[in-house]
Formats: structure tokens, C-alpha cells, sequence
């Protein structure tokens, strides 16, 4: 843990250090700098997951390969992992379902999915059902900086309704994305439809590993409960195979802010 991060121990399930391998790291260096900024700041676990989509051919093996070296070159912390960030397509679908400890996170049930910006395919809903009948647990990545999802969140709530979970990018949540994002990933956030913020890391600078701000927040808003269930304790059910624990309901959520405003409000914040 970092000696100035007073949170818990924390488990990105969302990142992209691999070098050569998609739009993350472009070598081994900022690969091995990505991890120990992550370990720095407080991430025990990082989940290596490449992009599988029509820009980026995804190949478990040499996957399986450069995380074996990058794990050597950085030591024991922070320990990598492997997952994918899983673009719905057709034929992506189809080798999943057949291979899909390839692609899964740790080679469990949950599978991070990645929307379109511009379009979904139709009969979405079905899909999701469908991937979930295949035994997965299907989690959408960062919603909260779709457009079409920003237009229409009805979208997002009805796939939680079925048994969608969501991840929410840190750095949307503490700003780093703008305010569109900011403010739907907090409206995400009121409503109980987060269950993991991760950092989907791509390099050192711009778009770097790192959770403990978006953990500040997360405890100063909604509490430290629901801050180390979101970057602790869902994620570590995630990387061991198990159902997540008991999640808040919304109006704990919203309780708990309200509180927080008056108390701010008395201080004369």
C-alpha cells in the first residue's frame, strides 16, 4: 500500500499493460512502469485484459506468454492476471462461447463486454441472455463514456434488470473524461448500478493505473463500505470465481448522500 493512500488494498479487473498487444502499452518499459505505478498506489491484482475486436487479433497464447515475462520483470506485486476486454460481434460470440476461459477474467465466468460508440446490434438484450445462458456473467464496460448510453441510460438499466453487471472507469467518476461522463457515472453510482470501478489503464500519463483517487471519492460520497466493496471486494470475488456479496440497494445510496449534504451543509461547505 502507498504510505500516503489511507484505503484498503485494492483489484483493477480493467487494464491494458501489455506491451505490442492493442492501443495499451507500447513496450515492455511502460508496461513494467504501468504495473509498479499500480502497485504504488495501492492495486494488489491487475487484470491484463487486450482488446478482442476488428482492430486488434486477440491470441491467448502470446498473451499468456508476455504476461509471464511482464510478471517477471515486476515481481510479486502487483500479481497479473489475465482477462479481455471483449468487443460484442457475431463471431466474437461464437469462438467465446467455445473457448471462453480465453477470454474470461482468470479464466471464471465474468467476461468484461465492450459496446459499440456508434450503434448497438439489435436484439441486444438477447445477447445478453444468451451469453448468460452459456454459463457467463456478462460485465459492460465503462457505460458511463458511451454517447449512445449518455442519450439513453434507460438502455443500460433495463441490462442490469436481466443480470448485467457494470464497470465504471475510475477516472470518469473523479473527472478525467469530462462532465458528461462524470455526471452519468455519478448518476450510475446513486442508482446501485455500479458494481466495480477499474482504471482501463493504456499507458503512464494520460490514461495511467490508477485507483485510489476515484476510492477517496467513492468514501467521502457513499462511504467507505461501499468504496471497498467496489474496489475490493466485488472485484476479488471476480478474480476468484464467486458470486459477488450482498450489493447496496439505491436508497442506501441516496440516504447516504443526503446525509452527507446536510452534514456539509452545517460545516458551511
Amino acid at each position: 500500500m502507498h504510505p500516503d493512500f489511507p484505503g484498503p488494498d485494492m483489484i483493477d479487473i480493467h487494464s491494458h499493460p501489455l506491451p505490442g498487444v492493442d492501443d495499451g502499452a507500447r513496450s515492455f518499459e511502460v508496461a513494467v512502469s504501468m504495473c509498479r505505478i499500480a502497485a504504488a498506489d495501492g492495486v494488489t491484482h491487475l487484470v491484463a485484459t487486450p482488446h478482442s475486436n476488428y482492430s486488434y487479433t486477440f491470441d491467448p497464447d502470446i498473451n499468456r506468454q508476455l504476461l509471464a515475462e511482464l510478471q517477471a520483470k515486476v515481481g510479486e506485486r502487483p500479481k497479473l492476471l489475465l482477462g479481455c476486454d471483449f468487443h460484442l460481434s457475431y463471431d466474437n460470440i461464437q469462438i467465446c462461447v467455445q473457448n471462453s476461459k480465453d477470454f474470461t477474467i482468470n479464466g471464471t465466468s465474468y467476461l468484461l463486454v465492450e459496446l459499440p460508440d456508434q450503434f448497438f446490434p439489435d436484439h441486444l438484450d438477447q445477447v445478453y441472455y444468451d451469453i448468460q445462458v452459456a454459463g457467463l456473467k456478462p460485465i459492460i464496460t465503462h457505460p458511463e463514456r458511451n454517447p449512445l448510453l449518455q442519450r439513453k441510460p434507460e438502455l443500460l438499466e433495463n441490462w442490469v434488470s436481466i443480470g448485467c453487471l457494470v464497470q465504471v472507469t475510475a477516472q470518469s467518476y473523479t473527472g478525467g473524461f469530462g462532465t458528461k461522463a462524470r455526471k452519468y457515472a455519478e448518476k450510475l453510482l446513486d442508482a446501485g448500478s455500479v458494481h466495480f470501478f477499474a482504471s482501463d489503464a493504456h499507458d503512464v500519463r494520460r490514461r495511467p493505473p490508477l485507483l485510489s483517487r476515484c476510492y477517496r471519492k467513492v468514501a467521502n460520497e457513499k462511504g467507505k463500505e461501499i468504496a471497498d466493496l467496489l474496489l475490493q471486494k466485488n472485484p476479488e470475488a471476480v478474480i476468484n470465481g464467486r458470486p459477488l456479496p450482498p450489493q447496496p440497494e439505491r436508497s442506501d445510496l441516496q440516504h447516504y448522500s443526503r446525509k452527507r449534504r446536510w452534514f456539509l451543509s452545517l460545516l458551511g461547505r
